[in-house]
């Protein structure tokens, strides 16, 4: 028997599941030292994940694990995994309405701008995806060293919207992923 209390469970929404809210499952997974454990899901998943998502993931050598592009169904309903937090990272999910997830999981909005979205040659691209990945990095290493048992509900949600704030430029995210 492990005295070890179970890591906390995060889940990042997103529309299509394909860029954002992978890049943020996988870098909790990587800074969350065990005591975290993240997950993606969008409202209307693509079906794949972006090719330069992954790329950039095995750049920066964190770990995409077994990355895919996945409903939000998968995570509601009777027997599912039960979130400590949920966070939005587009604002297409945010504004939609979520299934009711088990328990009482802390929600915030950490709006990032698609990088899926923008146009251009590779490297444009890529420069997208790597705002993305350092404004989700940025915040997700805050997190991660929150003193969360100090903390009431409260103050930890005051906290965590504060956290989806501390990036500039990612305050108005385009509505798709």
């Amino acid at each position: 028997m492990s005295d070890r209390p179970r890591p906390s469970n995060v889940l990042f929404l997103c529309t299509g599941n394909s860029a954002r809210s992978i890049l943020a499952e996988a870098l909790l997974n990587h800074w969350g030292g065990g005591r975290f454990r993240g997950y993606s899901a969008g409202s209307f998943p693509t079906g794949r994940v972006h090719p330069l998502a992954l790329e950039l993931l095995a750049r920066m050598k964190i770990p995409a694990g077994d990355a895919r592009s996945k409903s939000w169904d998968e995570f509601s309903g009777t027997g599912a995994i039960e979130f400590d937090f949920i966070f939005t990272v587009c604002d297409r999910a945010a504004a939609e309405t979520c299934p009711a997830w088990p328990g009482q999981p802390v929600t915030a909005h950490w709006g990032v701008p698609d990088p899926a979205a923008v146009e251009g040659d590779e490297p444009t691209r890529m420069l997208a995806f790597r705002k993305a990945f350092r404004a989700l990095e940025h915040r997700i290493r805050i997190f991660v060293n929150l003193p969360l048992a100090s903390l009431d509900r409260l103050r930890l949600r005051q906290c965590l919207e504060d956290i989806g704030q501390s990036w500039p430029g990612t305050e108005h995210a385009p509505a798709s992923d």
